[in-house]
């Protein structure tokens, strides 16, 4: 073997013998012997637990099935006994069950009774049969007529508790009628689903689930061999009520105490169909199992576990596991401690070594530590000198000790100046730089405190100074900070608010522009602004605001034009760009006004143009300075921001200008419009909207139409603002007084209108800018009349509704005169009876109801009155209408609300009968002929000469798959036509196919 393997081999062993590996290999090694042992026991134990398990089940399974069987053998001894006497009494019913002796032989049990059938024609005397039979106080209940009747007469005990059950009708419940009628259906017992015993209902909650077990009593010699037989020979039932839990109780004996047993009815678990739980809150244990079992043709669903709380299994797995445990942890701590004595050894001579490194090691830090000072340091001065602020270190004896780059650009120090040497020559040369002199920095202590410096060149510098530790010494920190442009920006948004401000408030354009002028002036002392607005040619600049610059110097320039020797402003017009002039005595573009600039003391001009929103340009913003100078960034920044401001202060000025003669214009129109204006606040009904909302109402719509109080609550909210003349007109209100307090939402919406006013309501609420409809409203005096209404919701108002414009149109006469011509294009003038154009209208309407519903019907009568030629030619065509009129009347008579009768020409009326077969109809037709046969037409009021008419009528069907209401009418007097020719005064049916010239089919006459 190599040396280096021999190394790594004594490594390797090392590793192995350490004090955290071998404890571990010993531990780990008996650990999974014990694992492998447990294993083993626990799977034994396993089997063991879950065939006694098993067991417990089948046993408690079979217990309750033959205890089960037991109550059916009880009640088939009962059925034996009404099979085997002509009549059982109630004593002779409580003397056989007195000998079963129930409640010692059959736990659980909780009566047994008989149910009789009782047939609804019945009832009275089998309510009084039993009364005299010595219970005074029977009554069936509950109340209700049912098919049939299954009282409980018989109930043994007869004990104050199933006394309760006494006359209860067994067939008013569902689940208990079931198990009657499998019972009477099948002969064989029945058991009934869960149910609560009528025994319990009056005891407090919670009452233990019940169930029925019944078996059919036929009639004695009665065949029941088949379904049918069984239901004609059911005399009654004899019954068992069971509580689930007297039932179970002590089933199964002590073993069963180790199980949770549930029980639900049917094949499904679920929280309803729970009969019984043997352990209530009991949690189950990790053995489960589901058992079905059939009783009486109804099955159960039991859910069986083992109780999570009964005595925990102790088996071999356990003491093994425990024993393991232990052993392994005794062996790995002997381990332990045989291993950490040899490292303890090990260690010792390991550390001699290391101290003389350690030695070594240190002289090697502490020069590295030294180096890194110095580069700390470096970096501290370099981070100094790259901050934004300017930073000085004094020691608060008059003594600088540091500071850095940006503080010397700051103050401009000189290269020659020893300000750390000598602090007062430092803060003589910051003093002089200043615009107030009088604000001194002293080097002296002070507390800490923040102040703002303005210095001559236009700079503002924060200063902020406070106390600190520089090892054993006291120093004070000060930080100074160019905020300038901030300070600018301030300036500037301070202006901009003002001058919104004064938008705002509609103050006049001159004095917005001054406003404008004066906040840059204000933060720039050195600067004259002025403000040059184009006139309404475009062609002049008319002065807008200059207050600081000389009155003779505005005249001069005011209305000047922009061409011919403009100056800096015209020329920024005519170029739509900035125009810098550094110097005006040398401007070409100023010799025009040199001498006027020179006595106004302006030594230059900045000049950029003011744009409108569209691009187009409404004048030019100027500042002018004393001296000969060009503008830095900051100042080009400063020009921009005010004429961007001038431009959004000139066009918002001009548009309240545009606005208010708008408005004035509006007012106008809308005081002498000829059309009824009403100005009105839904506001409120918005609010009440929205709590009707977060009240959970879907359909706004549906729910106003039915709530017409909340309807007219909602109405009261609206506020009528104003109104026009032509409105007050409308209702009739005084001419020239506007009192509003004496109109109110009836002048649109009166309460016959409350339906169009929902509408509408419902129309605004969803969103929509406009809404018409037509309505009622009442007028001043109480007159109701008819109006058409148009809504519009102003722009910008949709989501507050508090500024809706209302149209009101007085359409009264209009809609009487619509009316009356529709009632003379629809009315037989003669008898007042609907004319033929508007029968034709109805028929194709019940044409059109036939179409979609194929499965209704309807007929169609012809009526022809027979020799009315006669009575015109003998009496005169004035007895000729009164025959029409009366006869019309006549028919009226027996008219449905439904059918529709009209005259359709000459002597001829037609009847529409919808939803009538044609036998019904061909009777209805027989009938009226009849009643026209006897009655007595006046023919004149004063000579009281009468005449009797006969009729002749001809009946056809009317059916979805006619062509058009027009056929069945044609069929009808191809019927006629056939009644005319048989003789009239006849009824004829037309038949499907049938030729005009062959006879239909007659109706018999109709018997007295």
């Amino acid at each position: 073997m190599s040396p280096g393997a021999q190394v790594r081999l004594r490594r390797l062993v090392q590793d192995v013998l350490s004090p955290g590996v071998l404890p571990l290999l010993v531990l780990t090694g008996c650990l999974g012997a014990t694992a492998v042992l447990w294993l083993g026991a626990r799977q034994h134990a396993d089997q063991q637990a879950q065939a006694d398990f098993d067991s417990r089940v089948r046993e408690l399974v079979n217990n309750l099935d033959r205890r089960m069987q037991t109550y059916v053998q009880v009640l088939y001894g009962v059925q034996g006994l009404f099979a085997s006497s002509a009549g059982v009494d109630r004593d002779a019913f409580r003397a056989y069950l007195a000998g079963q002796n129930l409640n010692l032989h059959f736990p659980g049990i909780h009566g047994v009774g008989y149910i009789a059938l009782v047939a609804p024609a019945q009832r009275a005397a089998h309510e009084r049969a039993i009364r005299l039979g010595g219970q005074p106080d029977y009554r069936m209940r509950p109340d209700g007529a049912r098919a049939w009747y299954a009282p409980i007469v018989y109930l043994e005990p007869f004990d104050d508790n199933n006394r309760r059950a006494f006359g209860y009708d067994a067939a008013s419940e569902p689940v208990r009628r079931g198990a009657l009628e499998q019972a009477r259906d099948s002969g064989l017992p029945a058991m009934s689903g869960k149910i609560r015993l009528v025994q319990e209902e009056v005891e407090p909650a919670p009452a233990q689930s019940g169930f029925l077990m019944v078996l059919p009593v036929y009639r004695r010699g009665q065949a029941a061999d088949t379904a049918a037989l069984r239901r004609a020979a059911i005399d009654g039932w004899v019954y068992a009520p069971f509580r689930v839990g007297d039932l179970m109780a002590g089933l199964g004996g002590p073993r069963a105490g180790a199980l949770e047993v549930k029980i639900y009815d049917g094949d499904a678990i679920a929280p309803a169909a729970l009969m019984y739980d043997s352990h209530p809150g009991d949690g189950a244990g990790r053995r489960n199992r589901l058992q079905w079992i059939s009783i009486g043709g109804h099955r159960w669903t039991l859910d069986i576990a083992a109780r999570a709380s009964a005595a925990p299994e102790r088996d071999q797995g356990q003491q093994v596991a425990a024993g393991g445990v232990l052993l392994s942890a005794l062996l790995a701590g002997l381990t332990w401690l045989l291993a950490r004595g040899r490292v303890r050894a090990r260690a010792a001579q390991a550390r001699a070594e290391r101290l003389s490194g350690e030695l070594q090691e240190g002289q090697a830090a502490l020069m590295v530590l030294a180096e890194g000072a110095q580069r700390s340091q470096a970096m501290l001065r370099s981070i100094l000198d790259s901050t934004v602020d300017g930073i000085l270190v004094d020691n608060l004896k008059g003594g600088v000790i540091n500071a850095n780059r940006r503080f010397r650009e700051l103050w401009n120090l000189p290269e020659h100046l020893d300000w750390q040497a000598d602090g007062a020559a430092l803060m003589a040369h910051m003093a002089q730089q200043m615009l107030h002199p009088g604000q001194a920095l002293l080097l002296e202590p002070g507390p800490q405190q923040l102040a703002l410096l303005h210095l001559k060149d236009g700079r503002v510098i924060e200063q902020h100074t406070r106390g600190m530790q520089l090892g054993s010494e006291p120093a004070r920190l000060w930080s100074f900070r160019d905020i300038t442009e901030r300070t600018q920006g301030e300036q500037r948004e301070q202006t901009r608010r003002h001058v919104l401000e004064l938008l705002a408030t509609g103050a006049p354009l001159q004095t917005i522009l001054e406003s404008v002028v004066q906040g840059v002036e204000a933060g720039n002392e050195e600067m004259l602004c002025s403000i040059l607005l184009l006139d309404e040619s475009g062609e002049h600049l008319l002065v807008g605001a200059a207050p600081s610059l000389p009155a003779f110097f505005n005249a001069a320039v005011h209305g000047r034009s922009i061409h011919g020797a403009p100056g800096a402003c015209a020329q920024a017009v005519l170029t739509r760009s900035r125009v810098i002039v550094e110097d005006i005595r040398r401007a070409p573009t100023w010799l025009e006004y040199r001498d006027l600039a020179l006595q106004a003391r302006l030594g230059s001009c900045w000049s950029d143009p003011i744009y409108g929103a569209a691009g187009n340009v409404l004048g030019t913003f100027a500042i002018y300075h004393r001296d000969a100078r060009l503008p830095s960034l900051a100042n080009i920044a400063l020009i921009e921001q005010a004429a961007r401001l001038a431009g959004i202060a000139i066009e918002q000025a001009q548009a309240a200008v545009a606005l208010r003669a708008g408005e004035a214009r509006f007012r106008s129109l809308y005081d002498h419009a000829p059309v009824a204006l009403w100005e009105q606040d839904w506001s409120g009904v918005h609010a009440a909207l929205a709590e009707l909302e977060l009240s959970g109402i879907d359909d706004l719509g549906r729910y106003l139409q039915a709530n017409a109080s909340q309807l007219r609550r909602l109405a009261s909210l609206v506020r009528i603002v104003d109104v026009n003349a032509a409105a007050l007109a409308q209702v009739g209100a005084a001419p020239g007084r506007k009192d509003l307090s004496q109109l109110s939402l009836a002048q649109n919406f009166d309460l016959a209108a409350m339906p169009s006013f929902a509408l509408a309501l419902t129309a605004l609420a969803q969103g929509q800018h406009f809404f018409a409809c037509e309505g009622s409203y009442t007028r001043l005096d109480g007159t109701a009349r008819r109006n058409e209404l148009t809504l519009l919701v102003m722009p910008g108002h949709t989501h507050s509704l508090d500024f809706v414009i209302v149209s009101t149109l007085d359409v009264t006469e209009r809609r009487r005169m619509h009316d009356e011509l529709r009632v003379l294009a629809t009315t037989d003038f003669l008898t007042g009876l609907p004319n033929r154009r508007e029968f034709m209208r109805r028929l194709e309407d019940e044409h059109a109801r036939l179409q979609r519903d194929l499965g209704a019907c309807a007929a169609v009568l012809l009526l022809d009155i027979d020799h009315f030629k006669h009575i015109n030619d003998e009496h005169g065509h004035a007895a000729g209408d009164a025959v029409l009129r009366q006869l019309g009347a006549l028919l009226q008579e027996g008219q449905r609300k439904t059918d529709m009768l009209g005259r359709i020409g000459g002597e001829e009326f037609a009847l529409l009968l919808p939803g009538t077969e044609l036998d019904a109809a061909a009777l209805h037709a027989e009938r009226l002929r009849l009643r026209v046969a006897e009655a007595a037409m006046l023919l004149d009021d004063e000579t009281r000469l009468t005449v009797t008419v006969t009729v002749s009528i001809g009946i056809a069907a009317l059916g979805g798959a006619d062509g058009g209401g027009d056929v069945a009418l044609r069929r009808a007097d191809q019927a006629l036509y056939c009644a005319k020719r048989g003789g009239r005064n006849r009824v004829e049916l037309a038949e499907a196919g049938k030729r005009a010239d062959r006879p239909g089919v007659q109706v018999p006459a109709a018997s007295d």
